[in-house]
């Protein structure tokens, strides 16, 4: 019988690492039985270009140098036994390609054009990924872009970036870099100006500093689509959700839900108006029909000062039903600075700046439309129609916006 005599054991698991531009190391795991050596084949997948090296075998890895930048290779090894060789090993692997650095520029805090000068190599895609913390994003562009800007960064944050190029279906690590944002504007906004400020444009919640960066933080809800934007609210009235008919301490310290119904806090627009001038923005919504009034000078007293309001500079298309108002303090079902012979938050169901009662009553009852005690303003639509959208918000007079003409 012939004895027929099968091959060396094949080396196992082919690791490729420091791979740069010309040259790269690969090692295997040693097959168990015996060998005199090995084989170690490249081949060029692009060009043809191929070589060989022999390693004795005491060794288990080589380094295979003069390659193609930017090209993948097919690696081969093979193990020996006298004259005979095993099955190869095969695995492949593309070498590195050097592109001029990338170079993050025109760093603000929420953005950064990334730039790369384009290798000689001719890829299909670039892909640029970005990280920042554990937030990774990724966007795939096509060969001839060379500059991609990074939008919606965090501010004052460490980001890593790099760029792959594409060939054959592998991606080759070109370059990468890093960079910081810079700091916001506003690191402790005091409202909603400063936020928008900050690069924020969707309307929403925000956290806010309306005492500076040491004083308590508050919650409220920004309006960025209105008029410019920037906008802090600080009454809503859309479902009735919300009781209004409620005490001083209620009214001073703000009650609802930012997203539905809500008053702010009474606390709150002392300070927001005491930093700075103040427009006061209304604006009200009945079926299809809107109308808003604007006050260009608008003030909060302190609490010591019953939170009494001040307002003038009226414009807009509601009538001007709030400069009755002016002057007046604020007035709640269990305090009245300013008692007359009615009781005016008693009797039509809210906290406001009542006079001798109002020519508006936005905290009224919502959806009533008895004795007067709705969410009225008497200058648009009479003192007998409860208005079911009101919206009050502020914003300072130094962020004058035009608004458009229909």
């Amino acid at each position: 019988s012939t004895d027929l005599s099968t091959g060396p054991e094949p080396p196992k698991e082919l690791v490729f690492s420091n791979i740069t531009e010309t040259s790269l190391s690969v090692s295997w795991t040693k097959p168990k039985s015996i060998v005199t050596g090995f084989r170690v084949t490249y081949t060029n997948t692009g060009n043809g270009d191929n070589g060989s090296i022999s390693v004795d075998s005491q060794l288990s890895h080589v380094l295979i140098s003069k390659l193609s930048a930017g090209f993948s290779y097919e690696i081969s090894v093979r193990s020996i036994l006298g004259t005979i060789e095993s099955e190869p090993t095969t695995a492949s692997v593309t070498t590195g390609v050097k592109l001029q650095a990338v170079i993050p520029t025109e760093i603000t805090f929420s953005s950064a054009v990334i730039s790369w000068k384009a290798p000689h190599l001719a890829f299909r895609s670039y892909r640029l990924t970005y990280q920042h913390d554990r937030n990774s994003k990724e966007v795939v562009l096509n060969p001839t872009v060379t500059q991609y800007e990074l939008t919606d960064l965090a501010a004052f944050s460490n980001y890593t970036v790099k760029v792959d190029g594409e060939r054959e279906g592998q991606y080759i690590n070109i370059v990468s870099s890093a960079f910081t944002t810079a700091q916001v504007p506003f690191p402790h906004p005091t409202d909603c100006s400063q936020v928008q400020l900050n690069g924020v444009t969707e309307s929403g919640e925000v956290e806010v500093y309306p005492n500076g960066k040491d004083g308590e933080p508050a919650w409220v809800y920004c309006d960025m689509d209105t008029d410019g934007g920037g906008w802090t609210v600080f009454q809503r009235r859309v479902d009735g959700s919300t009781d209004f008919f409620r005490g001083w301490n209620d009214y001073s310290k703000g009650f609802g839900f930012l997203t539905a119904e809500f008053w702010l806090g009474n606390d709150i627009l002392h300070s927001l108006t005491s930093l700075t001038p103040v427009t006061l923005r209304i604006d009200m919504q009945y079926g299809n029909d809107t109308a808003y009034a604007r006050y260009s000078n608008f003030t909060v007293a302190s609490e010591a000062n019953h939170y009494a309001i001040t307002l003038s500079g009226y414009s807009g298309t509601a009538g001007d039903s709030m400069s009755y108002h002016n002057g007046c303090p604020f007035s709640t079902k269990d305090k009245d600075p300013n008692p007359l012979s009615i009781h005016c938050a008693k009797a039509y169901m809210g906290g406001w700046w009542y006079k001798n009662c109002y020519k508006a009553n936005l905290n009224g009852l919502y959806s009533t439309f008895s004795q007067n005690q709705g969410v009225v303003w008497i200058d648009w639509k009479g003192k007998d129609v409860s208005i079911p959208f009101t919206e009050m918000k502020l914003r300072p007079v130094s962020l004058k916006r035009i608004t458009p003409q229909d």
